[in-house]
């Protein structure tokens, strides 16, 4: 099954935090100082906020997968549209293990393609990166730019 994505930039996380409870009639699956993450069923939608970033606002989209199959998939997907793609592979962001990849929509809308392998007690574990977004690439044409994180 793959699970939509959408990351927010938000002011007050406890304020946006109660909105959401009330929202979608439940609580985040996860819940740190500068985040939260409601993992929701119907429908399948992981949903995260956080202080992190610049503005409020959407940071990014993005389609989370249960396995590596369905990631090599939707990177083929992007790879044959002749998306420019920004492979991150194995990385550390918004307290998770991933493997994962990056395009960007012709408006500007970075779209992260994930496989979550696990959890982390800290945001990322790499040093910390200068970055206009949490968690998107600063442009996804060069390879070399630093992991951003989500």
């Amino acid at each position: 099954m793959k699970r939509f994505h959408v990351h927010l930039h938000v002011e007050d996380l406890d304020r946006s935090i109660a909105f959401y409870n009330r929202l979608f009639d439940a609580t985040p699956a996860r819940t740190e100082s500068d985040y939260a993450k409601w993992m929701l069923d119907d429908p399948p939608v992981n949903f995260a906020i956080s202080t992190r970033g610049h503005g409020t606002g959407i940071d990014h989209l993005g389609i989370q997968t249960d396995n590596a199959e369905e990631l090599h998939a939707l990177k083929d997907r992007a790879q044959h549209a002749d998306m420019t793609l920004l492979e991150e592979g194995a990385t550390t962001c918004c307290y998770a293990r991933s493997e994962k990849h990056w395009v960007t929509d012709p408006q500007g809308i970075a779209w992260e393609h994930f496989h979550t392998l696990g959890n982390i007690p800290v945001f990322r574990e790499a040093a910390a990166v200068a970055a206009t977004a949490c968690c998107a690439p600063a442009t996804t044409t060069t390879a070399t730019t630093a992991s951003r994180c989500c």
